[in-house]
């Protein structure tokens, strides 16, 4: 965000700046387009200018998501980012999942502005629906939820930990989440709907990209595809909706609070995050925010699924800690997975340890700077913050730090963070996924 300030100011002073239009298009649903600057060849800024407009197209296609791109600017920054998605790892990462997505390549058009087609954002209804005898469920890469609701009413939740990502097998995947709404329909006379969240990108109900399933091969993933049409099977046909994780959490903000123009996060094993429209619509956009850079530094931290440096599940959720508790003097083992250096971490800040609270504060100032930017991606003055990064203490300070960045380097004005319980941050998702699927008005009053 600090690096775009300066490009624009940059751009302001000189005579030599070139205006750049750059609009991701989902077609024939959205179309969001913004401004930015480069310079020529020969000036010193030219680089800098080149790889600024690389991280904001990156940024638009996982925030709101897209297959085509289309760009207004000179001949050497289209080839340069032409080059990037068809060469670069990280750029070919971000085209070949942008095909998964959407079942269509990847497509860079150079045109003049007034050719780029007209924006628009689309909306879908929001959910909200608690008749009836529900289960919902939420799938993380640590643990997975199950809640089972009876007109809105909590009667049971469970947390399970589990290891997806390393699962080769999608049988193993069906078993498991299959268990959990077993477990749950113990406790309901009957089950009239089904709704997840799951982490990754869910189209039409099935997955197109998820890391829960980041082992399964290639060849197998047919059957992932078609995982949730298979369990609504197994079970009657009866309504059954799952969305991408984020887009749950905006949405069990949206209850919590009542409010609209609302950003959720979830901070767990992986950034996960949703928006609902100020009119309390969700959106058909990506959300996907962990893959977006907040972080442009050339030594920042690498996620080892993209290959990318300085994005945001690297600051905003348990991938932070292998950096943050060294740097803390919190030394553990290497081979110690995050759910257990998590907690750890927990431990340490209940018991007043210092070290503990510096970590907490360097996730804050991640989060404010990491809001500011996204101010320039979403229309919001609320956020929701869940996962289990924001569990316990450690939390507040989280949130209090968040606060004064966006006091000193927030551009929008102040945002109004709603809190839930405990137990919400945990199981928030589930109950708000069990309200997905619509229920046939004939069926709610049996």
């Amino acid at each position: 965000m600090l690096a775009r300030r300066k490009l624009a100011d940059a751009a302001r002073r000189s005579r030599r700046s070139l205006p750049v239009s750059i609009a991701v298009e989902q077609p024939g649903v959205s179309v969001y387009l913004r401004e930015t600057w480069a310079f020529p060849e020969g000036d010193p800024a030219k680089p800098v200018s080149h790889a600024l407009c690389e991280r904001l197209v990156k940024s638009m296609l996982w925030a709101r998501g897209g297959c085509r791109i289309w760009v207004d600017g000179p001949d050497d920054l289209v080839a340069a980012l032409r080059r990037h998605y068809s060469v670069d790892g990280a750029g070919r990462f971000d085209a070949d999942m942008v095909k998964k997505h959407y079942d269509s390549p990847l497509e860079l058009v150079q045109a003049p502005r007034a050719a780029f087609p007209p924006t628009r954002d689309g909306s879908v209804s929001l959910g909200g629906d608690l008749v009836g005898c529900r289960i919902g469920f939420d799938l993380g890469a640590s643990d997975r939820k199950a809640a089972a609701l009876i007109d809105g009413e909590v009667v049971f939740s469970e947390e399970i930990l589990w290891d997806p990502s390393r699962q080769s097998d999608p049988q193993w995947h069906y078993d498991q989440i299959m268990d959990s709404l077993r477990r749950a329909a113990e406790h309901l006379p009957r089950v009239d709907a089904i709704g997840g969240s799951a982490a990754g990108v869910y189209v039409d109900n099935e997955a197109r990209s998820a890391s829960l399933f980041r082992s399964v091969p290639p060849d197998q993933f047919y059957r992932v595809r078609n995982l949730f049409h298979d369990l609504r099977a197994a079970w009657g046909g009866i309504p059954f909706a799952v969305a991408n994780d984020g887009d749950v959490t905006a949405l069990a903000g949206a209850m919590v609070a009542g409010v609209g123009g609302l950003l959720g996060i979830a901070m767990g094993s992986s950034e996960a995050a949703g928006y609902v429209t100020r009119d309390r619509s969700l959106t058909p956009w990506l959300n996907e925010l962990a893959f977006t850079p907040i972080d442009y530094a050339p030594g920042a931290p690498i996620d080892e699924w993209s290959g990318d440096r300085g994005c945001g599940v690297r600051y905003l959720s348990q991938q932070a800690l292998p950096r943050l508790l060294p740097a803390a003097g919190i030394e553990l083992d290497a081979a110690t997975p995050l759910p257990e250096r998590l907690v750890m971490l927990q431990q340490l800040m209940a018991a007043g340890d210092e070290r503990a609270a510096r970590v907490y504060e360097t996730v804050g100032i991640h989060l404010g700077f990491a809001l500011a930017e996204y101010a320039d991606f979403y229309d919001f003055e609320h956020a929701l913050l869940l996962g289990r990064v924001m569990t316990g203490p450690g939390g507040d300070i989280i949130q209090a730090r968040a606060t004064e960045v966006l006091a000193i380097e927030g551009t929008t004005g102040p945002v109004t963070f709603h809190a839930v319980s405990e137990r919400d941050k945990r199981h928030g998702q589930a109950v708000a996924a069990a309200s997905l699927p619509r229920i046939a008005p004939a069926k709610q009053t049996q």
